[in-house]
């Protein structure tokens, strides 16, 4: 059964597996969630949930959100996502999801905003060479060289890779394995290293292999 929980990465650790190996983790702090809104077939077309995450006061939202929550019943959430799951009948508005959905074994998918390195040019941005330091290349060692254009086109094709904005864009890391659940302390650690900086929102799901 597909799962999926957002939560809030704390940062990467070590532990020591039963035969001794060292496995580096990622600690995710994964709810708890409240359940905002249950969409339907009949109503909208299609089956999801609405899941909220960090309860936050109301003059940090806006009055369509709060007449929101207010419908549902709920505390008012900083953070919404919806998630389509294959079984959204077991889920009512106003339910709980913890971190305890999930189990040591699990493969998962995560999802998180990168982070962001600001303008970079193309050596740093796209692993370019440099040109030649010698006869004549001139103190532009770093530059990007020939846009490679003439009379005819008279342009540079989309897609060139160029300096530009580095990070800072929606990354997904897939088939993840889940080494601990800490369900106590709402603790999932996860097996490598997720996309994001420290107290960076993520979302866990069930990995599209394991669900299927």
């Amino acid at each position: 059964m597909e799962k999926a929980i957002l939560g809030k990465k704390i940062g990467m650790t070590q532990l020591f597996s039963e035969t001794g190996k060292f496995v580096p983790v990622t600690v995710i702090e994964a709810g708890p969630c409240v359940v905002t809104q249950k969409k339907t077939v009949e109503i909208d077309g299609y089956n999801s949930i609405q899941v909220g995450f960090v309860e936050t006061k109301e003059k940090k939202s806006n009055k369509p959100l709060m007449g929101h929550f207010k419908k549902a019943g709920t505390a008012i959430m900083k953070f919404l996502r919806e998630f389509r799951l294959d079984d959204t009948a077991s889920y009512n508005v106003g339910d709980e999801i913890k971190a305890g959905v999930f189990a040591e074994g699990d493969s998962v998918d995560v999802t998180g905003i990168s982070k962001g390195k600001g303008y970079q040019g193309t050596i740093k941005r796209h692993g370019q060479s440099r040109i030649p330091m010698s006869h004549g290349a001139g103190p532009v060692h770093r530059s990007a060289g020939s846009m490679g254009a003439c009379s005819s086109p008279s342009r540079v094709f989309k897609g060139k890779k160029l300096p530009g904005h580095m990070g800072n864009v929606q990354v997904t890391v897939q088939n993840l394995e889940i080494v601990k659940v800490m369900e106590d302390k709402n603790l999932i650690l996860v097996k490598g290293a997720i996309p994001g900086p420290k107290g960076g929102l993520v979302t866990v799901k069930s990995s599209v292999k394991a669900s299927k």
